[in-house]
């Protein structure tokens, strides 16, 4: 059975409600177990940073759209990993949270209770964050649950959701996939791969990244990598080599007091002079501004 999730109620003081009350909205749309069990909700057109307290049960986060550079508080500083569509993330509960979206977003959660997980023996795998890690199937099943919910009411979708939901659980359940894109084969270039090589350009942004070495490793040549890479993107693989640089040129720019020369030698640049070009061309503005704006800020 599926029932309305009623977000604003102060007597069901779940996560879904204190998600709601941090970011000063409700989901979009929003729908419970009749027992209370799980709830799955959309949550959409959010910008800021945000401190989540911790939820009383796991959530399972599927970013759906909107910019890839959503970051999470990492010990004493934003992570250098970001999110990313398609990519999940498994929160633990009572784990406090720290959240810095860059952008509008367009996110799916997913969470099941303690109790459930803990009778299931599988409550251990949730003890620990999973930050942006690649999941087609999960981003595929939340946009077919969307999808069927925006459709008129009726018996028949009402069981197809619930089988969804069933099926995003069991997913979630599982926890983030072993797999890598060479563990399986696949007919054509798929958003998998699309997602894993930016997923590794983001990893080791100093990394040569050639289109050679990259085309080879995908299995295709330099030209369709660059078609299928601009069409996912709308930029080419050097552009997005160039900006992931320039956004960890940003965080080590505000977060140490490391010299040019060494940030510049760190992210893969020939020189202090290309990377000073690079930056100013980036963000409007040299790197000694852009550190002293953000000390003073």
């Amino acid at each position: 059975m599926i029932a309305a999730c009623d977000i604003a109620s102060p007597s069901t003081w779940h996560g879904e409600a204190i998600i709601a009350d941090t970011l000063r909205r409700g989901p979009e749309v929003s729908l419970e177990s009749s027992d209370g069990r799980w709830r799955f909700s959309r949550w959409r057109q959010f910008v800021g940073s945000y401190a989540l307290p911790g939820l009383p049960d796991p959530l399972f986060v599927v970013q759906l759209a909107g910019k890839a550079n959503v970051r999470t508080w990492d010990r004493d500083g934003w992570s250098d990993d970001a999110a990313y569509p398609g990519a999940a993330t498994i929160v633990p509960a009572t784990m406090q949270t720290r959240w810095l979206v860059d952008g509008e977003l367009d996110v799916i959660t997913l969470s099941i209770d303690s109790d459930e997980l803990r009778s299931a023996s599988v409550l251990d795998q949730f003890s620990r964050m999973r930050f942006a890690f690649n999941d087609p199937l999960g981003s595929a099943l939340s946009r077919q649950i969307l999808a069927e919910l925006y459709e008129p009411e009726s018996g028949a979708r009402d069981i197809y959701v619930a089988s969804l939901i069933d099926a995003l659980k069991a997913h979630m359940l599982r926890g983030p996939a072993r797999t890598t894109a060479s563990d399986f084969p696949v007919s054509a270039f798929s958003s998998y791969r699309i997602h894993h090589m930016m997923d590794t350009i983001r990893r080791h942004p100093e990394a040569e990244h050639s289109l050679e070495k990259m085309a080879a490793d995908a299995g295709i040549t330099p030209s369709h990598l660059c078609r299928v890479f601009r069409k996912a993107t709308n930029m080419t693989p050097h552009q997005f080599v160039l900006k992931t640089r320039l956004e960890r040129a940003q965080q080590m720019l505000s977060q140490s007091d490391a010299p040019m020369n060494v940030i510049a030698e760190l992210l893969g640049f020939g020189s202090q002079s290309s990377f000073n070009r690079a930056f100013l061309k980036f963000c409007g503005e040299t790197p000694s501004c852009y550190r002293n704006r953000r000390m003073q800020g």
